[in-house]
């Protein structure tokens, strides 16, 4: 009987997964010591409120702690001080992965003990969704969920289990759909999500700050496609050494998915620097990995803020002076603007107007670049592109008076629905389509005349196709300023 129980209890010894230190003496000290002293100091240093409502995850970065740690300790001072099981999501640095890389049974190791993993709910996720798989090799030589755990350890009271995974697809509907299973699967529990993930990498010191600021305000909109489309603008605009806006998108867009399902109503930045901050004195200043630490809480939604009277006020002079430069034949600007909100997706037209009549209006539907280059790209255009009208003249300049809109998502809508001088509408229909902002009611006030031009005049199609429900009809509306 003695053999036979010794010869299971190997058996099962061989079946977990001994992850052991693999990056103490590397990314964070080996000594207990002194990797104690370090987290604790970095804990205690922390100034940070406690939240309003009940922290459901939060955002680390994983770099070296002699760069990171003192951010990392933002995050980790404003979680509760026990929980039954930390699920950390991390970046997937050295094995693609399609969904969602666990180590599924044995234990993490650090300098402060072993961490034992959630086996029980880690197989449930496996067999909850196949893009969750056991796959130890993922985790083999990678640091982004070791670097967590001694903050973890040193600050939670009691022991706890641990789901470990590694990310990196950019697949929106499975990143939705892994939140969605991890929601689920802990609902009910004393959980706290951990997303281990860096931000831009490597662009100078400035242009990180800016990079990413914008990524951390999208991330207050809690939703995942506008986040992934702020990073996809920002990496569009090939601004010098940027890879990546964050080395962790899949973590952080899995984590928001799950948090706001869980019950998180805003996400906040807690705490930023970047490798440079770490020592200014021998740093590098032109190539940096940027670092947030930040938390989805529970409490009061937090909308997204509409531009400031200071920002309508940039655009405006912007959508002047990029016509002005187009006449002078200079160069224009292709950077980042210093207000992270001018940075975030936005789609936008701009209407030029001349002695009260209609000389120009071109804009996206879209939010497929930045606010600011929204604004330049309809100013540009309006001025120049618009086929109704000639080029304007340099002359005309002083004259011309500039109107922008701001427009918010597309959303579909039936034709009952469509709210006159309210909601601005897309039409389409057999490849073809058209746009009437909501100020064009003021020249067409009755819904059937509006709708009809914008089917006829606007989309080139039968006048009466709104009525039709094979046709698309998108409802929006705009936030519109002038001179």
């Amino acid at each position: 009987m003695k053999i036979f129980l010794a010869l299971a209890l190997c058996l099962a010894a061989a079946g977990a997964q001994a992850r052991e230190p693999e990056v103490a003496g590397k990314f964070y000290p080996a000594g207990g010591l002194e990797l104690s002293a370090f987290v604790d100091a970095a804990l205690a240093a922390a100034d940070v409120k406690k939240p309003e409502g009940k922290v459901i995850a939060v955002v680390a970065p994983h770099a070296g702690y002699e760069y990171s740690g003192k951010v990392a300790g933002y995050a980790y001072k404003v979680i509760a001080d026990a929980y039954d099981t930390v699920v950390i999501l991390a970046a997937g640095h050295r094995t693609g992965v399609k969904g969602a890389a666990l180590l599924a049974s044995g234990y993490y190791a650090t300098p402060f003990g072993r961490v034992p993993i959630d086996e029980e709910l880690s197989r449930a996720l496996i067999k909850a969704n196949p893009l969750f798989e056991d796959n130890p090799a993922a985790h083999a030589g990678e640091h982004a969920v070791e670097v967590q755990l001694p903050f973890l350890q040193r600050r939670l009271k009691k022991p706890f289990k641990l789901v470990a995974a590694t990310l990196n697809t950019d697949d929106l509907k499975d990143l939705k759909l892994m939140g969605s299973v991890l929601a689920a699967a802990l609902k009910g529990k004393k959980a706290l999500i951990v997303v281990s993930a860096d931000f831009s990498h490597y662009p100078s010191h400035e242009v990180a700050g800016l990079s990413d600021r914008t990524v951390a305000l999208a991330m207050e909109s809690m939703d995942p496609a506008f986040v992934l489309t702020a990073e996809r603008v920002l990496m569009s605009k090939r601004l010098p050494g940027l890879e990546t806006c964050a080395c962790g998108s899949a973590a952080i867009i899995t984590a928001m998915e799950a948090a706001r399902l869980l019950g998180a109503k805003n996400f906040k930045t807690l705490k930023y620097a970047d490798s440079y901050d770490a020592d200014p004195s021998g740093g590098d200043a032109s190539r940096v990995v940027g670092y947030v630490a930040g938390m989805f809480a529970a409490g009061a939604a937090a909308p997204p803020a509409p531009a400031s009277a200071a920002q309508k006020e940039l655009m405006l002079k912007e959508a002047r002076a990029v016509i002005g430069r187009a006449f002078d034949e200079k160069d224009q600007p292709a950077g980042l603007e210093a207000d992270p909100w001018l940075n975030l997706p936005a789609a936008a037209f701009v209407t030029l107007t001349k002695n009260g009549a209609l000389r120009g209006c071109i804009g996206t539907v879209e939010p497929v670049m930045t606010a600011m280059d929204a604004v330049r790209y309809g100013a540009i255009n309006a001025a120049f592109r618009d086929h109704r009208f000639p080029a304007l003249e340099a002359e005309e300049l002083p004259g011309i008076k500039i109107e922008v809109s701001l427009l918010s998502r597309l959303a579909p809508i039936k034709a009952a629905d469509i709210k006159p001088w309210k909601h601005g509408v897309v039409v389409t229909r057999d490849g073809k389509s058209g746009l009437f902002l909501p100020q064009v009611w003021e020249q067409l006030p009755g819904k059937e005349a509006f709708l009809g031009e914008l089917c006829e005049q606007k989309a080139g199609l039968p006048r009466d196709c709104w009525k039709d429900p094979k046709t698309g009809l998108f409802a929006f509306t705009v936030d519109a300023f002038r001179e």
